[in-house]
């Protein structure tokens, strides 16, 4: 097969690693990819978001399938795109139209999904354009901490947690009249804090059959401890200490079965990844939000312990024989170290010159994972607040987060920036 994989981070860095070694797999393109990736197959300067560019080149180069990394491609509707286009008949994308896709694109869409399907969340109200005065009322019947949320796409951003009333008051103004994350924020949703631990969540689905992944943890702040602003994400771990056998079922039963059998009832057909961002309060599950895609960091310690060929399984959901293949995870450990770049998540300089250890030095349950970096003049240079995860497996968590960490401390760029608890707090 040959595969077109859209992104630039890690995530597609670490889908692409995992398809390197299929049997089905005859060439691999990048589109735009970064340095990882061009050491893997072919990096071609495309925008994921100009869909007649990724249809072009498609035509072109006979790609068989599409994997989209991002959810703005999918939100924006590249599936239906394709799907409206019968010379690409043939071509599987691997990611949910755009109907499914409101999963993420539109908090205020998920909510109400849950709601009507009886999914475990937080209580809520959501309000737009003209509605300030209803939305304040509604906040201040609330206890702190306040949680304001834009619905749509803000990179990860358009969350306002905060024990300040004022503040939660002044974020729903900013979001609403659109000062804050454009269009993005002029729908909101203020929901219930929810006090527990957080667990990321994937299944792979054809909208019928389904399948789950490991479950990992993300680190979201800067900082030591937990501390610090929230982030894309400083590193993930996998398994999760709190994620009981016991709890398993619950999400099974509780989360997974009824979204799909909710995706079904709506008639919103969904092929590809769905995550589900959870919280575990006194042993229950709820949701916090859903992704359309694999996650970033997770993705990279998850799919290391997905002891299935991903190739082959992306191509059974695409054809509709999910429930012909059985996913088998590692009973092993991983743990993922976030490289960052001095200043992230704020401003940061790019094009710091990155020294790699040597290959031949590194442990064989050790990798690195390329995020926000480039290629010039023939050096491997930082170009991304998050640049590069590097990933270790082991026995157990702490075995995997040594070796995480031991590979961190061995990649050398100025301004280099990653936690050294890992794997050691919850």
């Amino acid at each position: 097969m040959r595969v077109l994989i859209l992104g630039s981070g890690g995530r597609e860095h670490a889908i692409g690693l995992k398809i390197s070694g299929s049997s089905l797999l005859d060439a691999t393109f990048f589109g735009p990819g970064n340095a990882g990736t061009e050491q893997l197959g072919t990096n071609v300067p495309l925008d994921p978001m100009d869909f007649p560019a990724v249809v072009d080149f498609v035509k072109a180069n006979r790609i068989d399938m599409v994997v989209v990394g991002p959810e703005a491609p999918l939100v924006a509707g590249i599936a239906d795109h394709f799907a409206a286009d019968k010379t690409l008949s043939s071509v599987s994308v691997i990611g949910p139209a755009k109907a499914g896709a409101a999963l993420e694109g539109s908090k205020v869409f998920s909510k109400e999904f849950m709601h009507r399907h009886r999914i475990p969340t937080a209580k809520y109200g959501t309000f737009g354009k003209g509605e300030v005065r209803d939305a304040l009322a509604f906040l201040r019947k609330m206890k702190a901490p306040y949680v304001v949320k834009a619905s749509g796409l803000a990179a990860g951003k358009g969350v306002v947690v905060t024990e300040v009333l004022a503040e939660a008051e002044a974020a729903v103004r900013s979001m609403i009249r659109g000062e804050a994350f454009g269009s993005a924020g002029k729908e909101i949703v203020i929901e219930e804090f929810l006090k527990g631990v957080e667990v990321s969540m994937f299944a792979v689905t054809d909208g019928n059959a389904w399948r789950l992944l490991s479950p990992a943890m993300d680190y979201k702040r800067i900082g030591e401890g937990n501390t610090g602003p929230n982030t894309g994400g400083m590193g993930a771990i996998s398994p999760v200490p709190h994620v009981t056998p016991e709890f398993m079922e619950k999400v099974k039963n509780q989360v997974v079965i009824p979204t799909i059998r909710g995706l079904q009832r709506d008639n919103i057909p969904y092929q590809g990844f769905l995550f589900f961002g959870l919280m575990k309060v006194q042993g229950d599950p709820y949701v916090i939000e859903y992704n359309c895609r694999l996650g970033d960091p997770e993705t990279q310690i998850v799919l290391p312990l997905l002891e299935t060929d991903l190739l082959h399984l992306m191509d059974g959901l695409a054809n509709g024989l999910l429930s012909e293949i059985d996913v088998s995870l590692s009973p092993k450990a991983a743990a993922a170290v976030i490289l960052a770049s001095e200043g992230y998540p704020g401003d940061y300089k790019k094009g710091e010159a990155i020294s790699l250890p040597d290959s031949k030095t590194m442990d064989k349950d050790q990798h690195i994972v390329h995020a926000g970096t480039n290629v010039v003049n023939g050096e491997v240079v930082t170009s991304g607040g998050r640049v590069m995860a590097c990933v270790g497996m082991g026995a157990d968590v702490k075995q995997a987060a040594e070796k995480a960490h031991a590979l961190a401390e061995a990649v050398q760029f100025k301004g280099k920036t990653y936690r050294s608890d890992i794997g050691t707090v919850a």
